[in-house]
């Protein structure tokens, strides 16, 4: 008689079985404290030298710490071994190109936990500061950024919870993130013969190209003001599209930032690239979209292209194409340009302020780059 076998479970018959495990606030505060574990090894492995709490050369995971009532899976443990690998090689690629961080300081907070049976999903922002090694003068000292993560949770037929699985819910660019980021899709038909801009080279001798800064056309310092203001709370005069498909908020940011130095806007048809305007209320597709933005500024004549990334200054754009499809993903402001000729960019979706171009060239050296002179 077979009637009833398929309700044994998949764990060997007669073994003891913990009934679904309830998540009580001791649990939560593990869930917190194992994920801030996860992102804390991931920044540090950027680190020059000595980890932070770890002698030189040590690469002890604080993830391995994590045993019984809560612990990483071996899968995830396999991936973040993985990760933290990628991460030490774009640290050893950074150090090339001339920028190191001394010491990093990570914390997450839990934002909810929902619990389904066996199963639970957590979700969590991670704030993040790294400190520049050798910052000089008015450089940055350090460069930050906030990001928000999907947690999922198994629990064993013991009622034990296994971290097995990480997931960016921001579709951003962090410095220690490892997944591919989201591509965007343009809102609007390309059936105006929008121009295109050309690609930026990314070498470090660019040819000087200094900005005037107080050309009195547009306010440059407003724009890197409320870019500083901004970055991590967001402006609530505007809508937020953090986490929403098609490059989430980060020309929206981007837009605005302008807007505070000076840009005016165009007002008209919303899905017309050559309008440009955006409130509390509505947007035009290029005040929020990556590529529309593009078409608008260049058709516009408030931008022309720069040749090389390393030529922009404070208030310049800087867009990606992380899949070289021709369709642009992302898009950042420059917030400071260092004596040395590193601009500096600040952007939404992850929110990060004062990250170095090298560093966003180490990260992505096989994107296409667009920049803008404003």
């Amino acid at each position: 008689m077979v009637a009833g076998v398929a309700l044994v479970p998949s764990w060997s018959a007669g073994a003891a079985v913990t009934d679904d495990p309830t998540v009580d606030p001791a649990t939560k505060a593990t869930f917190q404290k194992l994920a801030d574990a996860v992102f804390t090894d991931r920044t540090e492995a950027l680190v020059d030298g000595a980890k932070s709490g770890q002698a030189k050369g040590s690469h002890e995971q604080r993830t391995s710490r994590f045993s019984g009532k809560v612990r990483m899976s071996g899968t995830q443990s396999h991936a973040e071994s993985v990760a933290l690998g990628q991460l030490r090689g774009r640290q050893a690629l950074l150090a090339e190109l001339g920028e190191k961080y001394s010491g990093a300081s990570t914390s997450v907070n839990l934002d909810a936990t929902q619990v389904k049976g066996r199963h639970a999903t957590v979700d969590v922002t991670e704030t993040t500061t790294l400190t520049y090694e050798k910052a000089k003068g008015n450089e940055p000292k350090t460069t930050g950024f906030q990001a928000h993560h999907e947690l999922t949770f198994q629990a064993d037929r013991h009622g034990n919870w296994q971290l097995t699985g990480i997931r960016d819910t921001d579709d951003g660019v962090a410095v220690n993130q490892v997944a591919k980021p989201a591509v965007a899709t343009p809102y609007t038909a390309s059936d105006d013969d929008p121009p295109e801009a050309p690609r930026a080279s990314t070498a470090r001798n660019a040819p000087s190209k200094p900005k005037n800064l107080s050309s009195g056309t547009y306010d440059y310092k407003a724009m890197a003001a409320y870019a500083a203001k901004y970055w991590q709370h967001y402006n609530p005069d505007y809508p937020d599209f953090n986490g929403e498909a098609d490059g989430g908020d980060c020309t929206n940011f981007v837009s605005q930032s302008l807007k505070a130095g000076g840009w005016k806007h165009v007002p008209g048809d919303g899905t017309d690239f050559h309008k440009w305007f955006g409130n509390s209320e509505i947007q035009s597709n290029s005040f929020v979209g990556v590529n529309e933005f593009s078409w608008f500024a260049l058709s516009s004549k408030r931008v022309t292209s720069l040749p090389y990334v390393y030529q922009l200054d404070v208030g310049d754009v800087l867009q990606m194409d992380f899949n070289r499809d021709g369709s642009k993903d992302h898009s950042m402001i420059v917030t400071y340009r260092s004596p040395r000729g590193v601009p500096y960019v600040s952007y939404h979706s992850t929110n990060t302020y004062n990250r170095s171009v090298a560093s966003i060239i180490a990260s992505y050296p096989n994107a296409y780059y667009y920049a803008y002179r404003t």
